[in-house]
């Protein structure tokens, strides 16, 4: 038997938050709606979902098809703690020194337009960057 891996958020606006990982990880992408629908709201109102019950998910799908699936949830509580997991955004890999350290900064400032915060700068024994998305929570640039 296949397992395959799918990364979860549980979130208050999956959408939202879809919409900002689709941006910051390059090859994610919602997947298009089912055939004979243009959209997938149109497929939500064929499929006479009330509009309350619109937003109870998002995936994402990995364009190459070789990474998990990202999935967001919509759950009744907000985040209060650290995150026990998290995502690297790797963005430096082969990189040393200044050339590192820029093609990291480079990713943060992309990152902040869309819509995440810097949590804080770490740099023992390499400089990365701990953010947070746009419901908190938190990830790393490398």
């Amino acid at each position: 038997m296949e397992t395959e891996l799918q990364v979860a958020f549980d979130c208050a606006d999956p959408q939202r938050v879809a919409e900002f990982w689709a941006e910051a990880v390059e090859g994610y992408a919602f997947p298009p709606p089912p055939d004979g629908y243009t959209s997938w709201e149109s497929w939500a109102e064929g499929e006479n979902i009330p509009e309350e019950e619109r937003n109870e998910m998002r995936v994402l799908i990995d364009q190459r098809g070789k990474l998990p699936n990202l999935y967001f949830q919509r759950v009744p509580e907000s985040k209060t703690t650290k995150n026990r997991l998290h995502l690297d955004i790797r963005v430096s890999k082969g990189l040393a020194g200044d050339e590192r350290r820029n093609r990291i900064e480079e990713e943060v400032t992309r990152l902040t337009k869309l819509g995440a915060t810097l949590v804080e700068r770490r740099t023992p024994p390499e400089l990365w960057v701990v953010m947070a998305d746009v419901e908190g929570n938190e990830f790393c640039v490398i």
